[in-house]
């Protein structure tokens, strides 16, 4: 058994933990008293707290996020359940059975949460910032029974100064899950809806690049497939990314001429940073090797200006164009539905704009939309709109909007709606749309389906295709 305990519930099995292994490689003479444990959103509880249980750790570190709150919230309380009915038996009958543990939470939900926030009557600590150093400060304290103090002040870390933890992904976690890497952290943007924009430091640090490709190379000498890089404005450092790319791009050509499948690279880029040279670089990756994020959001330029992000709705558009046009990556474009002062009109105005620009590729390249719902994180500066824009949001994570004074709450069901069968048929290539426009079409075609199935879940794909193409005459991919 082991003093620590690092667990967090992850969104699928695929998607392992970097801030868990971050935690332990940071913990310096007390990582070999760490154990990590990871969990998957949709695991039965009890296969969630019994492993904890039987660890019996001294001290609990959970990460929590937006998509896990209230499932690490339900655990926390499964555990307590056990914990205190051990309490309530004789010391003799509680030796060395399920003692209770000091709970540490942190990440990114916990961060920004009121105190009276349900899940920290569960927890005994909460580290409100970058943990690597706090975390192991605040482990050696209590390990060492010493007086404890929390500093809950924001603070970032310095980059350079902090081991990374990529030595401690298993074979498993290589072979067949994603990689999560980071060559930097920060955003310089301040988009209101985002996180990055209530952090007090808004500067971008950056890994250094010859330790952070010597890891790279292990990585990919141990069998790693696909490597998701967590920066959230990749292609910020021109030149920087350049290189990194350039590394990328060399060890998947040297896969192919072994006659190996090749590594997959997904990049978070900004949609208003593509010069040429950049455009050069990404045309030279092999079909199925390059996945690109691009935030568009939203093609409203007052709307861009209201929640203070950079907007450049045609340089935009025009960058999307020659992606699809010149490159083999799979484009994944991201809009974000209920954004104050934007009415339905002009949102589907813009989903139309950005499907024209997209395509170009659509015959060559995956093309997907995703389409979200306005969600107010805990700490989002956005919530200084909701009284003038008539905006509400549910209590309750994922915080998503209710309705606007601009859009009320059934056109945004609608919308709900809409994403998840534009999922279901679109981002899944599973038959040909058209051409744009076609927001108000597929508003109608959505419509029909929920009317039809009462769901836009658990639909045996070959009923789906035969119901829209009875409806549309639409076409199969």
């Amino acid at each position: 058994m082991k003093d620590i305990l690092l667990a967090a519930i992850n969104a699928k099995w695929i998607h392992p933990s970097l801030a868990l292994r971050l935690l332990k490689a940071n913990l310096g003479p007390l990582e070999s008293r760490c154990e990590i444990i990871e969990f998957a959103l949709r695991q039965p509880l009890c296969e969630k707290t019994e492993p904890i249980l039987a660890a019996s750790p001294r001290i609990l570190g959970l990460s929590v996020s937006i998509w896990n709150h209230i499932a690490t919230l339900e655990l926390l309380k499964k555990l307590h359940e056990t914990w205190d009915a051990v309490q309530k038996q004789s010391h003799s009958q509680r030796q060395g059975r399920f003692q209770r543990p000091v709970v540490i939470l942190g990440g990114p939900e916990v961060s920004y949460l009121p105190l009276e926030a349900e899940i920290f009557q569960y927890a005994d600590y909460c580290i409100r910032s970058e943990g690597e150093i706090a975390f192991r400060e605040l482990c050696g304290k209590i390990l060492n029974k010493d007086d404890i103090f929390i500093n809950n002040e924001f603070h970032t870390v310095n980059v350079t100064e902090i081991n990374s933890g990529y030595r401690l992904y298993t074979d498993e976690d290589l072979s067949r899950k994603l990689v999560y890497v980071e060559s930097s952290r920060g955003c310089p943007f301040g988009c209101e809806f985002c996180l990055s924009a209530a952090a007090s430091v808004d500067s971008v640090r950056e890994f250094p690049l010859e330790p952070f490709f010597s890891e790279m190379e292990d990585l990919i000498h141990r069998g790693a497939k696909t490597f998701k890089f967590l920066d959230r404005s990749f292609n910020l450092n021109i030149e920087r990314s350049k290189k990194i790319m350039e590394f990328f791009l060399y060890n998947i050509n040297e896969q192919i001429k072994q006659n190996k499948k090749p590594l997959v690279v997904h990049f978070e880029m900004v949609p208003s940073r593509f010069p040429p040279e950049l455009i050069d670089t990404l045309v030279r990756f092999p079909p199925n090797t390059l996945r690109l994020e691009i935030g568009i959001q939203t093609l409203n330029p007052e709307v861009s200006a209201r929640i203070g992000r950079p907007s450049k709705p045609e340089q935009e558009l025009e960058t999307l164009k020659l992606l699809t046009e010149k490159t083999h990556a799979i484009i994944h474009a991201d809009l974000i539905a209920g954004l104050p002062g934007e009415r339905m009109e002009s949102f589907g105005k813009g989903f139309d704009a950005l499907w024209a620009a997209l395509a170009p590729g659509r015959n060559n390249n995956r093309i997907e939309i995703q389409l979200g719902i306005l969600k107010l994180l805990p700490g989002a500066p956005i919530a200084r709109h909701i009284e003038p824009f008539g905006m509400s949001f549910t209590p309750q994570p994922p915080y998503e909007l209710i309705e606007t004074a601009d859009i009320p709450a059934s056109s945004l069901n609608q919308i709900k709606n809409f994403a998840r069968f534009w999922e279901l048929i679109v981002n899944r290539g599973l038959l040909d749309i058209g051409p744009s426009p076609v927001f108000d079409r597929f508003l109608l075609l959505s419509d029909s389906l929920l009317a039809r199935f009462g769901r836009n879940w658990g639909i045996d794909k070959n009923e789906l295709i035969n119901t829209i193409r009875n409806e549309t005459g639409t076409r199969e991919q």
